[in-house]
Formats: C-alpha cells, sequence, structure tokens
C-alpha cells in the first residue's frame, strides 16, 4: 500500500477521499488550512496532517515543504478548493484574486515544488464547460463574477494538470468531476453525497484501470472544454504560473 496525500481534507470531499484510501489500508496525510482544522483532525485520531493557507502563496510553500519531508508520496490528490461568495473581487494578501489562486495557482506550485509521485488527481468540476481562460485577465480584473471566476479557475486547474501530464509521460495525470455534492462548499441543496464524490477520485488514485491526461466523470472520460487540451495555451498558462509564484 501507499502513501498518498490529499489536499483540503479536513471536511467535505477530501475528508471521505482521505477516509476511503485509508480504509483500503493506505498512509494518509491530510491537509488543512489552519492549525484550528489540523487539531480537530488529530483529536478525531488522523495521523500525519500538514497546514497551509493556499490563499496564500508563503503557506502554500510551507506546506509544500512540510509535506515534502513526510513523502515521498504515491499520490497526490489535489482537492482543495474555494467558491467564492456574491460580493466584491476577493484579493489575497499576494494582490492576488483568491479564486484563481486557491483553485489553480496553488495546484501548480504544491505540483511544482513536492517531488512527483507517480499519480496525480486533480478534483475540478464540470463547471468548466462555461469556463474561459484569458491569458490577460487571469485575475478577473477587468470584470469579475463569482460564478466566472469559479468556472474559469477550475478551467485553468484542468489545464494544468493536462499540461503536466505531457510534460511527465511517466507520471498517470488525471482531472476530475466529482459530482454535485452535499458539503459546506456547494450548499445543501446538492442531491449527491460526498461517498459519491469520493469514488472516482478514490479510483483514479489507486486503479490500474485509467490511462493518463484524461476528464473523468462517474468512472468515464468526459470533453468539457476544448482549451483544456489546447497545449500552446497550456505551456502559456504555465509560464503565466511561474511568473506569478516567482517559481520559474
Amino acid at each position: 500500500m501507499g502513501s498518498i496525500l490529499v489536499t483540503g481534507s479536513s471536511d467535505g470531499i477530501g475528508a471521505k477521499i482521505a477516509d476511503v484510501l485509508e480504509g483500503l489500508g493506505h498512509d494518509v496525510v491530510r491537509h488543512a488550512r489552519d492549525e484550528a482544522k489540523a487539531a480537530r483532525l488529530r483529536a478525531a485520531g488522523a495521523g500525519e496532517v500538514v497546514v497551509g493557507d493556499l490563499a496564500s502563496l508563503a503557506a502554500t510553500r510551507a506546506m509544500a515543504a512540510a509535506a515534502s519531508a513526510l513523502g515521498p508520496f504515491d499520490v497526490i490528490v489535489h482537492n482543495a478548493g474555494w467558491l467564492p461568495p456574491e460580493g466584491p473581487r476577493p484579493v489575497t494578501e499576494d494582490g492576488l484574486e483568491r479564486t484563481f489562486q486557491v483553485n489553480a495557482l496553488s495546484a501548480y506550485l504544491l505540483t511544482a515544488l513536492i517531488p512527483l509521485p507517480s499519480r496525480l488527481v486533480y478534483v475540478s468540476s464540470d463547471s468548466i464547460v462555461r469556463g474561459r481562460i484569458d491569458l490577460d485577465d487571469l485575475q478577473h480584473e477587468a470584470k469579475w463574477t463569482p460564478d466566472s471566476a469559479y468556472a474559469d479557475s477550475k478551467l485553468a486547474m484542468t489545464a494544468i494538470a493536462f499540461a503536466f501530464a505531457r510534460r511527465h509521460p511517466d507520471v498517470r495525470v488525471n482531472a476530475v468531476h466529482p459530482g454535485w455534492i452535499r458539503t459546506k462548499m456547494s450548499g445543501h441543496a446538492a442531491p449527491l453525497d460526498v461517498t459519491v464524490g469520493a469514488d472516482t477520485p478514490v479510483w483514479l488514485a489507486v486503479s490500474d484501470d485509467p490511462g493518463t491526461g484524461d476528464f473523468y466523470h462517474n468512472r468515464q472520460i468526459v470533453h468539457l472544454n476544448d482549451q483544456a487540451y489546447d497545449q500552446d495555451l497550456q505551456d502559456a498558462l504555465l509560464e503565466r504560473c511561474a511568473a506569478l509564484t516567482s517559481n520559474g
């Protein structure tokens, strides 16, 4: 059995993914945004927990260092995400639009900093079907709405995943839409519970069936947005991410 890091695993889909993987006999390192959440995980019997607010580049780098010290990992599941509320455009301490930073840029930075495992799973969303990557306005400075920011950030995350799949053919890399799941982030009106949401990410983490460089829903390959597969766009996006994180 392998060692697996699951980001955003203090509650919701990420917690269920971690629970199922532990039930299968894997050593799971969980991630919490802050020490209070980490303390609750440890009190509940969790093993190793790394802490880091992905809305901070410094905290993301510190988390990557802490995780690397616990590795190497066989699998990393990039599950952490943020759904912006109605209101003004949210900006982090780094001067970046929060939705893009948490959902896409942090996944890029963690992948760049933590030694590559044999598998990477990026938990995305079917909202990418209405997303658009605008390299000239990744921060949504021209026009910001919660829905477009979320969809565009998840599309960017998916394109980043496919770029890493292409650049690292020895690593099995895939993205996944878990479904509309009842969590604190998505709300209680969602029709599906976290068991359903965890199923395909867990399958991608441990099954020998999937290949690499694909987008999955319900264990089936789906194609939702052509931009995610545009290799020139992928490369340009990685360059922008490297510049934004000073990680070129």
